[in-house]
């Protein structure tokens, strides 16, 4: 699906398609590679010493996921909503990154997912300074 079509196609004229067609990527995308290095970790021999970052990674991936609905929904849109929604994941991949870079040497799912939560991260604060 192209996102960006689709929200060409919308009744409402929306300001910043191309800012609101990167975050929504951006939080699906964190999502999913969050959950990823979730299970990987799962996966680990020694997962005893991963638990912090499992639960980062599947509360990360709870709020980007609920992000990117949150800006996707355009119609009767509350502005503080959606503010208080980008800056909970802003916050969300800030904390995921920083647990995730800490067991990237060790572990090469942890380095992709915080990349992805690193981009993410950039994308809202982007986007949040459009609205």
């Amino acid at each position: 699906m192209n996102i960006n079509h689709f929200l060409q196609t919308h009744p409402q004229k929306l300001a910043n398609i191309e800012g609101l067609t990167a975050c929504i990527k951006s939080c699906y995308a964190c999502s999913e590679a969050c959950t990823l290095c979730a299970d990987a970790c799962l996966a680990e021999e020694e997962v005893a010493h991963l638990r912090r970052c499992i639960r980062t990674c599947l509360d990360c991936a709870a709020i980007c996921e609920v992000t990117g609905q949150v800006v996707a929904r355009q119609a009767e849109v509350n502005p503080k909503l959606v503010r208080a929604q980008l800056e909970a994941c802003v916050t969300a991949c800030n904390i995921c990154a920083m647990e995730c870079e800490s067991h990237a040497g060790h572990h090469e799912h942890c380095e992709l997912c915080a990349k992805s939560c690193r981009s993410c991260e950039k994308v809202c604060q982007e986007f949040l300074a459009t609205l």
